[in-house]
């Protein structure tokens, strides 16, 4: 057991060292050049502007740090999507930080930047938290402006979240530290107040280049849209600052006044450690996703005092469902049981239930379990690690389309809030029914050790190759042994890739990809967070059969 542990360990600070190295290349955004140009023009890059602004010491949870991960190679990259974003606090307030990255691409707007953005808007809105903007940006990507500018869920949508969030009394902030051009400059000005760095913020809704083309006009950029044109002419912003220090603590400053807001009321008690150390979750969770482990043995470091109760403990055994405390905050949670266990099926028999596959039984404790959370207002924590609903005609015949559908639809309606942590497997219908990006969490994250996809690799690779192979011997083909082997080898590769956390997390089908020992900390910022937004909305579910 020993030997095993320390295995695991080894595996688990492995992920977590190659997972820090590829974060510090992120965090140098278009690389050191062009950060010392940017300190050559008095500008602070979006990192440090994030870290002036935002509370000495306080905690903070950076949300999409992989997006554009790998993706976009014919242009050059796109780390981090070109906008550093982080849930923190300022003079004490919680809020969401949004910071367009100059070093990349001049701040320009990818698709996967949109999307990032609007995540961030999502998150606002559904919590009702304060968002800053901290504007530095040419505006869209122009050789993929057919991927950014005029879908539904592209850069239009940002001014409609402007416009909705201002009539449901969300507070929008925002600071032009750099270009704010085209129709990015409606973003500050769809905010309730917006401030502009004397010399180097500039908004316009055309530079001075197309000015010319346009019109005839000569005219140069800080005249068009310069700090003095728009505090003392046009009137467009409210406050005229020195220089990006000077602009951020007038920031924290109108932080510091504003009112509380109406809660939600979750329930919170002084907030307790766990009882073992959250340490040897390292080596609990095995170094391979098909090995098997106790997933209360990870809960119990996750949960405060490592105490909570456990519902409907002996029945449906292939999913957990307890209630317990994170932070001082209380949670009911709902994790996929990866240990082997017997479950007492009608009439009194035993039947094997393999860990990581969803029951029929279980799928309805959990829905049950679930009701129950959202009649007591107790927010929700789903910890993935399944691989589907059992298969097979005994499934079938026993209804486990009915229980899965049941549970999806009580987690599809709830009320409270949901948080998703996938510490391993996330495949197909699990994915679903375990609160995936598809069903609104507040927040979803991943451990290094996550895998997101239909279905395995391995899998996956052995349905397409009999596919393929049948396709090729009717086309009169021989396939070799050695010939089915190389295909199936080369879709495995293939299909392994799509499945890690990193092509999750570059897409946003996660938020962030974090180190285990993070999980309390996101579980309680997200709660926090969520707190702002009282529960206006009875719970339903609808054509539910329980």
């Amino acid at each position: 057991m020993d030997l095993e542990f320390n295995k695991n360990d080894d595996s688990m600070r492995l992920l977590i060292s190659q997972m820090e190295q590829r974060l510090q290349k992120i965090h140098l955004g278009g690389g050191k050049n062009r950060i010392d140009k940017l300190h050559e023009q008095g500008k602070m890059t979006a990192r440090e502007r994030i870290d002036f602004l935002l509370d000495k010491d306080s905690p903070r949870f950076e949300m999409g740090a992989f997006a554009g991960y790998e993706m976009y190679a014919e242009h050059g990259g796109c780390p981090g999507g070109g906008v550093v974003i982080v849930i923190g606090y300022v003079s004490g307030k919680q809020c969401i930080v949004v910071a367009n990255d100059a070093t990349v691409k001049a701040g320009a707007w990818f698709p996967i930047t949109g999307k990032k953005n609007l995540r961030a808007q999502e998150i606002a809105m559904e919590n009702r938290l304060p968002i800053i903007y901290l504007v530095d940006s040419a505006g869209v990507y122009l050789p993929l402006q057919d991927e950014i500018f005029p879908d539904k869920e592209h850069f239009g949508r940002i001014f409609r979240n402007n416009a909705m969030m201002s009539s449901m009394g969300i507070l929008q902030i925002a600071a032009v530290m750099g270009s704010c051009v085209a129709g990015g400059a409606y973003l500050p000005i769809m905010s309730d107040e917006a401030m502009i760095v004397d010399k180097t913020g500039s908004i316009f809704l055309a530079g001075s280049y197309l000015v010319k083309a346009a019109i005839g006009e000569n005219i140069d950029n800080e005249t068009l849209g310069g700090a003095t044109t728009h505090c003392e002419i046009s009137g467009v912003t409210d406050y005229k600052c020195a220089d990006d220090k000077d602009c951020l603590t007038r920031i924290r400053n109108i932080m510091d006044k504003v009112g509380d807001y109406d809660k939600a009321g979750f329930n919170r008690t002084a907030p307790a450690l766990p009882k073992k150390d959250p340490k040897e979750i390292y080596g609990i969770l095995p170094d391979s996703r098909d090995k098997q482990y106790d997933m209360h043995e990870i809960i119990e470091r996750l949960v405060d005092v490592g105490k909570h109760e456990e519902y409907k403990e002996l029945y449906g055994q292939s999913i957990i469902c307890t209630y317990a405390r994170i932070d001082g905050w209380a949670v009911g949670i709902v994790a996929n049981q990866r240990k082997i266990v017997k479950g007492k099926k009608p009439g009194g028999s035993n039947e094997m239930q393999f860990g990581g596959v969803i029951y029929s039984d279980s799928a309805d404790k959990a829905a049950r379990f679930i009701m129950n959370c959202n009649q007591k207002k107790i927010p929700l924590v789903f910890i993935q690690d399944a691989t589907g609903f059992m298969v097979g005609s005994r499934s079938e015949q026993g209804g486990i389309i009915k229980d899965g559908a049941k549970l999806v639809n009580a987690m599809s309606n709830s009320v409270v809030p949901k948080f998703t942590i996938v510490v391993g497997n996330s495949y197909g219908a699990a994915n679903y029914a375990m609160c995936g990006k598809a069903y609104d969490p507040r927040l979803i994250v991943g451990w290094p050790t996550a895998k997101i996809a239909v279905m395995g690799g391995a899998q996956a690779a052995k349905v397409l190759v009999q596919i393929e192979v049948a396709s090729l011997k009717s086309a009169g083909e021989v396939i070799t042994p050695e010939k089915e082997s190389e295909l199936f080898n080369r879709i495995k590769d293939r299909y392994d890739v799509q499945t890690t956390p990193y092509y999750a997390a570059s897409r946003l089908w996660i938020d962030a990809i974090i180190d285990p020992l993070e999980t309390r900390k996101v579980i309680s910022m997200g709660i926090e967070m969520a707190d702002h937004a009282p529960i206006t909305k009875a719970y339903n579910v609808g054509v539910l059969q329980t």
